[in-house]
């Protein structure tokens, strides 16, 4: 959070700056209004820079194994650039490495869920999850080890954890 501040800072510095060059160049000729003009969408450009290659960049520092399956994209007001291109908010990691399978049951998986989002300051969930291959149900599993069946979710054919996990 503080080193977005700073480097938001330094844009809208570094913008300005390119005014302040235009203004040279033209012998103070443009207006001065220029300045701030440029450091408000210098400050405005980086933040939706950043905001667009942050799933990116939370992408490419997944461990080998981790598997995105999901991805949720967000539109609000005063992130106008948003409303026309939705940016990601939040994702779903399966890690690969962590699925067993239930030696009771051959049906049935154990795996880990991390969701990733992005907000003020970026927040990783992590969760343990239940799926049964056969009847399609995905089912968190508490702290305490057992399976929370009031979060039960049927899963439809064309989802890709079922995919990933069953196959």
């Amino acid at each position: 959070m503080f080193w977005n501040f700073v480097a938001t800072v330094f844009a809208g510095l570094g913008a300005a700056g390119l005014a302040l060059g235009i203004r040279a160049a033209t012998r103070q000729k443009a207006p001065r209004w220029l300045i701030p003009v440029f450091a408000g969408a210098g400050m405005l450009g980086y933040l939706a820079y950043n905001e667009y290659t942050w799933h990116t960049v939370m992408q490419s520092r997944l461990p080998k194994g981790a598997e995105v399956v999901s991805e949720e994209t967000q539109r609000v007001i005063w992130r106008p650039w948003s409303l026309i291109v939705p940016q990601v908010a939040r994702f779903t990691v399966l890690d690969t490495n962590s699925i067993t399978r239930i030696s009771s049951d051959p049906d049935v998986a154990s795996f880990y869920l991390y969701q990733f989002e992005r907000t003020y300051t970026d927040s990783v969930k992590e969760q343990v999850y239940l799926l049964n291959c056969t009847s399609q149900e995905l089912v968190p599993v508490g702290d305490d080890g057992k399976a929370n069946t009031k979060a039960l979710r049927q899963l439809p054919d064309s989802d890709p954890l079922l995919a990933r996990v069953c196959s």
